[in-house]
């Protein structure tokens, strides 16, 4: 009898050491923003995605967590060029269930932004860096540097200019200075990218 409740003990402990093991090995969770919803920033804290951002120190493993109504609202993972175009149309990831998470498994910057009409030229965007696993920070890339330049203005409708792309499409100031990559877009971008850090 003895070795029976011996073995039951031994079978229990491992039971719980893996359940820690498993517990210690996933991330944290965060909620975007700390806000109540995603959504767009109200007027007196335009810059409220990225003071939170900087505000935690992220890990590989951790999770975001971007709450919103489904039927008013979505997220996707998009590309530096995207991020700074404000352009959802070939995200990455999409998720538009209301309670989306992503989980950090990569190091290097990540970006998401609201697939709603309008939000993310309002402020609805989001940058995360993720360190590698020994807490040290990847270098920005040029298109890293390229995403925080400044959106440009809309131009009003029928507004012809420069920034007409081919076939007459628009294309953002940031993906031009991107592709033109001469050394003045990247001084230009690495300003802006410093500017973010302040």
């Amino acid at each position: 009898m003895r070795g029976a409740s011996a073995l039951a003990s031994l079978v229990a402990a491992a039971a719980v050491a893996l359940l820690l093991l498993i517990d210690g090995c996933g991330g944290a969770m965060y909620k975007v923003g700390d806000l109540d919803a995603w959504g767009i920033p109200p007027p007196s804290k335009p810059d409220v995605y990225s003071r939170w951002a900087k505000s935690i120190h992220f890990a590989l493993g951790d999770s975001i967590w971007f709450l919103y109504p489904p039927s008013q609202d979505s997220v996707v993972q998009v590309t530096p060029v995207a991020f700074a175009a404000c352009q959802a149309s070939d995200p990455v990831l999409k998720l538009d269930d209301g309670n989306s998470v992503f989980n950090l498994t990569t190091p290097g910057r990540v970006y998401y932004i609201s697939a709603a009409p309008g939000h993310c030229r309002k402020g609805q965007r989001l940058a995360v860096d993720v360190p590698m696993a020994n807490g040290t920070y990847l270098p920005p890339t040029a298109n890293d540097l390229a995403a925080f330049a400044p959106m440009p203005a809309e131009a009003p409708a029928g507004f012809e200019s420069a920034a007409l792309g081919p076939a007459g499409s628009r294309q953002s100031a940031a993906p031009r200075a991107a592709a033109a990559g001469g050394a003045g877009s990247v001084l230009l971008a690495a300003l802006a990218f410093a500017v973010f850090l302040l």
